[in-house]
């Protein structure tokens, strides 16, 4: 059956553009990665799209990878089963051959455009990529502020809530998960991305993709900056030093640290976050009648003291005010960032022959399928 799956390999962090990207396919694990080249506008994210569609209208089971600045667009697919990657190298996430021939192949969108008439646009298209770069980095300093007032909810959580029973109830699932496995040899590979992206038009999450094929699902409900790095990261090595290989969805406001979602794809277990900025219910994982999934919930307000959360409602209610209006702000930032980016776009558009790359699509599903 063929599953298709969202996400995002990079995200707009407190620390700039976050790539992930390095984690998508592993050149021993990649039978073939096609790095993309050419600029905005150029119609890559088209192309991946219409590949993506069609190879999962095949039986193909695809990954499809969001691009932060424009979830609409996409900076890659993979088909997963083939070990197969399309992947934009383009600025931010430059992408380059690592092993040209025996793994990495270039497609260069430049074939497919008007040379002179692009040209012709040069001061154009520098001032407008100059004032992008001017509200991206507006954009960052605003979630840099925001992430100071992110570590001041953390640490009150964190204060307040009893460890050692975080610890037990972390302990309490490695048991009933993984006691019929035993240490490996060998521990199981990492991949790193984002469920949830900070987008021009807010935050995205594209969470419930993931959870498809999972046959267990742990669905935590946690206060809004509860790190719970420690919580997760137990979890994580618990399923690694087993031989597990493990997908490990981060956070955006502290990009290298904190797990949103791990998921087990081996023994079908998920444990995925929920707070108000990427809320799930369990309703929303369902699928339909048939669906045999088992959805355990856990509250992590449960673990917190109630007389910790009364004396700190006042400062925790103002922080989360004065973060979610300094996100807010970044977000707007990012929105006129996308505004200059997308003329640029205008100016690659109108000069590029689509009909070749609409050839292009058809040749590369049929060397595929």
């Amino acid at each position: 059956m063929s599953i298709e799956r969202h996400y995002f390999p990079g995200n707009n962090t407190p620390e700039g553009f976050f790539s992930y990207y390095g984690y998508i396919l592993g050149q021993r694990e990649a039978e073939k990665i096609i790095c993309i080249k050419g600029g905005p506008g150029t119609g890559k994210s088209t192309f991946l799209k219409k590949v993506g569609e069609r190879l999962a209208e095949a039986g193909e089971s695809v990954d499809f990878l969001h691009c932060s600045a424009d979830e609409n667009s996409l900076d890659g697919i993979v088909v997963t089963d083939k070990k197969l990657a399309f992947i934009d190298g383009t600025s931010p996430h430059i992408i380059d051959p690592i092993t040209p021939g025996a793994v990495d192949s270039i497609i260069n969108f430049g074939d497919f455009w008007n040379d002179k008439k692009i040209a012709d646009q040069k001061e154009d298209i520098i001032s407008y990529n100059e004032e992008c770069s001017r509200w991206y980095k507006i954009a960052y300093n605003y979630m840099a502020s925001a992430k100071c007032i992110y570590d001041n909810l953390s640490n009150i959580n964190d204060e307040g809530i009893e460890i050692s029973e975080i610890y037990k109830l972390a302990a309490d699932i490695i048991a009933r998960e993984y006691k019929k496995y035993d240490i490996s040899i060998k521990a199981g590979n990492i991949k790193r991305f984002f469920a949830t992206g900070i987008t021009p038009n807010g935050t995205v999450s594209y969470v419930k993709s993931l959870l498809q094929p999972m046959k267990k699902i742990y669905l935590i409900n946690v206060p809004e900056g509860y790190s719970n790095i420690s919580f997760m990261n137990i979890l994580l090595d618990g399923a690694v030093y087993r031989g597990f290989d493990v997908e490990a969805y981060y956070c955006p406001m502290d990009p290298k640290r904190k797990i949103e979602h791990l998921l087990i794809p081996e023994i079908g277990v998920a444990f995925t976050t929920a707070n108000k900025w990427h809320d799930l219910e369990p309703w929303e994982i369902y699928t339909g009648e048939e669906d045999r999934r088992e959805i355990t919930m856990i509250d992590i307000n449960d673990y917190l003291s109630a007389y910790y959360a009364e004396k700190n409602a006042g400062l925790l209610s103002k922080l989360s005010k004065l973060y979610s209006m300094m996100l807010n702000e970044s977000i707007s930032a990012l929105s006129r960032a996308k505004e200059h980016h997308d003329l640029v776009e205008k100016m690659y558009v109108r000069n590029m022959n689509f009909e070749k790359i609409d050839t292009l699509v058809e040749k590369t599903v049929n060397d595929i399928v």
